[in-house]
């Protein structure tokens, strides 16, 4: 979001150029200079020194609180965002860069919040919208988000970024011809998004138009050959088709681009375990792992690879690591009581088949009768 941050950085200067003296305008254009140059330090001295020449122009905060976001300064653009309020409570991109911040610390409801004091200002705030769009989603709110994606569009036709994020939320929802032409849409406007492409691309291969899919992906990497995503949803597609080598091809691809692409270690290692490649595929399991300690699938997988090369041990380990990440993993519960059976641990063995029979599992029925009953 750092094109974000400059986009205001300029619309802030804007503001600040016809409200302040004279002396700490030229402050305020040097800092500016400066932080175009991502020289982020100096440019956060320049607007000091603007801020103790005029400490009632609420922009000159905004504007430093911006220069310390860039660093990563979380806290520190945080009570920038928080004086410049104080100074003008009716300053709306105050609200709207200081949602910003604390959706980066983690505050999402403080950030939605905000949005909306940005937007009861500034009813035409389209970034706002799409902020706070963005914030819902990530709630779990789609029909939220689309509404405020909705919005800002409305209040900007030309803004394409809204049209992919609610295309997304659609197909969250279901409505896969709904996503299709908002992501169309998004590529009307703006040819190069990549992203658009890509996530058409996702939708159709859902729908089964595989061909047409593989085209969108294609188009993705012509307009972005570093977006590493595209690679790896090509693979996919390929995968689906049959086509496992392209598939490994595409997921190396990605990684090539981004070697901490957990996605593409894991999907790759699933390929190489397809082709009888168990060692290969451990190998890219344990660095998803590495990449995404959470990874509770790519533990499982690692483990069920393990149990078949015969390390039990190894494999008990990683079914358990599993189920501490996901306790709804049924397979990995019955999957160790074998592996438990087989080193004769029948009380640890009953107990896992019992939870894997509770999660769903049908065959731990079966195998609890026939070795957990006296």
């Amino acid at each position: 979001m750092k094109k974000l941050v400059i986009v205001f950085l300029v619309v802030c200067i804007a503001a600040v150029m016809t409200s302040t003296a004279q002396t700490a305008k030229s402050y305020v254009m040097l800092g500016l200079k400066k932080a175009m140059k991502g020289l982020y330090k100096e440019a956060i001295a320049e607007y000091d020194k603007a801020i103790e020449l005029n400490p009632q122009e609420a922009m000159l905060y905004v504007i430093r609180g911006t220069s310390k976001s860039a660093l990563g300064d979380k806290n520190g653009a945080f009570a920038d965002y928080t004086k410049a309020i104080e100074v003008n409570p009716q300053e709306a991109d105050a609200y709207f860069q200081r949602g910003y911040a604390k959706n980066d610390l983690g505050d999402t409801k403080g950030a939605i919040a905000d949005y909306t004091k940005a937007i009861e200002i500034n009813p035409q705030f389209a970034l706002a919208y799409y902020n706070r769009g963005l914030a819902k989603s990530a709630l779990g709110d789609k029909e939220g988000a689309i509404s405020d994606y909705t919005k800002a569009i409305e209040a900007n036709p030309q803004y394409a970024q809204p049209y992919s994020d609610r295309g997304t939320a659609k197909y969250d929802l279901g409505n896969s011809k709904g996503a299709i032409a908002d992501y169309t849409k998004a590529i009307e406007l703006n040819p190069q998004f990549a992203e658009a492409y890509s996530n058409r691309g996702i939708v159709k291969a859902s729908l089964g138009d595989t061909e047409s899919a593989i085209a969108d992906f294609n188009k993705a990497i012509e307009v972005n050959p570093q977006y590493a995503k595209a690679y790896d949803d090509r693979g996919t597609t390929k995968f689906d088709l049959g086509d496992k080598e392209g598939a490994i091809s595409d997921y190396t691809k990605a990684l090539e681009v981004n070697s901490q692409y957990d996605d593409a270690y894991y999907n790759r290692g699933v390929v190489k375990a397809s082709l009888g490649d168990k060692y290969g595929a451990i190998a890219d399991w344990t660095k998803a792992i590495e990449v995404n300690p959470q990874d509770a699938n790519a533990y499982y997988n690692r483990g069920y690879a393990k149990d078949e090369l015969g390390d039990k041990n190894g494999a008990i380990s990683d079914y358990t690591n599993a189920i501490e990440l996901n306790p709804q993993i049924a397979l990995a519960y019955f999957n160790r009581a074998k592996a438990y059976r087989q080193q004769g641990k029948i009380l640890l063995t009953c107990a896992d088949l019992q939870k894997a029979k509770e999660l769903g599992h049908i065959e731990a029925a079966s195998m609890i009768e026939k070795h957990c009953k006296k």
